[in-house]
């Protein structure tokens, strides 16, 4: 399955020149959380995978860890998780449904990139996810780092821009390697099993979710480093500053949470008997949020109702989930990872 980050990598991929043509003007209408409060819900844009970032069960509920970020607006605009409706637009559509107002945020794994963010009228909130193009190998082979693979047949999707991103990056390194293409991610993955090459290549979640469908995953691992950094998060439309602040902060207080030691299950006790920062955290004392109308515990039931970052990753994509993916760049700055959230005051 051709993971959907990579749409954000090469020159909008499907959007046609006229589209582009078209956006630069496009402005969002101001009132979308005007909008939210008169409705009841939040209209949420995800994607159908990969799993670990949005998917529905045959009882058609949607998880993963997009999904729940929805959830968490929900809560700190309607103070309901379940205020939330997820549509799927596919393609560019996406792009387009975001600027028409059919949605209110696209939470989906879309990759940040400066034409992104400044020509489509859709500004990014934040980085929800720090993806990347890596490569998975056989334990067998005893190989630990991608400085290992000079000359190694490595197979990758012809759909995409995996082999364009393996050239640069082993340019860079001045290690050969012999790049085995298929049609298609499916194919790759087949051509990968089948033992004709190596290593795959692909998205990191993309890989997990393929590591999870072999009847031998545990003897496959995921290699540290990333040919090519892919920084994932929500859009929204330009032109509201309140909406758009309300996405970025929300990010912020799940992040915030974490490095304040605050989870769903101690949420309470922390919020009584917790760190003068943690009180004021959760109490909504100095609350960025009250210029924007939000309850003052808004944090609170965030938590409370979603959990905090490190829960979320740990429920969709961590070590404890199916696809067991390493926290790495995605853990706290203070655990060697790349999150921290600006201080709520």
């Amino acid at each position: 399955m051709k993971s959907r980050v990579r749409r954000g990598l090469f020159c909008f991929w499907a959007v046609t020149v006229a589209v582009v043509g078209q956006v630069a003007l496009a402005h969002a209408d101001p009132g979308v959380l005007e909008a939210i409060r008169a409705r009841g819900h939040v209209l949420c844009g995800v994607g159908s995978g990969p799993k670990g970032y949005s998917s529905i069960d045959a009882q058609g509920t949607w998880t993963g860890l997009s999904v729940d970020f929805c959830r968490a607006l929900a809560v700190a605009v309607l103070g309901n998780k379940s205020a939330v409706v997820f549509r799927t637009p596919s393609g560019e559509d996406d792009f387009q449904a975001l600027r028409s107002g059919e949605i209110d945020v696209l939470s989906r794994n879309v990759g940040m990139t400066a034409q992104l963010d400044m020509s489509l009228g859709l500004r990014f909130a934040g980085v929800l996810v720090y993806e990347g193009q890596g490569f998975m190998v056989r334990k067998a082979h005893n190989i630990t780092s991608a400085l290992e693979l000079s000359a190694a047949r490595i197979c990758a999707a012809s759909d995409g821009p995996a082999g364009p991103v393996l050239s640069d990056y082993f340019a860079g390194l001045k290690m050969p390697f012999d790049l085995v293409k298929a049609d298609r991610w499916p194919d790759a993955v087949t051509a990968y099993a089948g033992k004709n090459c190596q290593a795959l290549t692909g998205d990191l979640a993309a890989l997990a979710e393929a590591r999870q469908g072999f009847p031998d995953a545990d003897e496959h691992v995921i290699l540290p480093e990333v040919a090519l950094k892919i920084p994932a998060g929500p859009m929204v439309r330009q032109g509201d500053e309140d909406w758009f602040s309300v996405v970025r902060w929300t990010l912020y207080a799940l992040i915030a949470a974490e490095e304040l030691g605050i989870t769903s299950a101690n949420a309470d006790a922390v919020k009584t008997a917790g760190s003068p920062d943690a009180r004021r955290f959760l109490t909504g004392d100095k609350d960025p949020g009250k210029r924007l109308g939000l309850p003052t515990d808004w944090t609170y039931r965030v938590v409370r109702q979603i959990g905090n970052y490190g829960e979320l990753f740990e429920r969709y994509l961590g070590p404890k989930s199916p696809l067991k993916l390493d926290r790495r760049l995605n853990n706290l700055w203070s655990k060697g990872g790349l999150h921290y959230s600006p201080p709520f005051r």
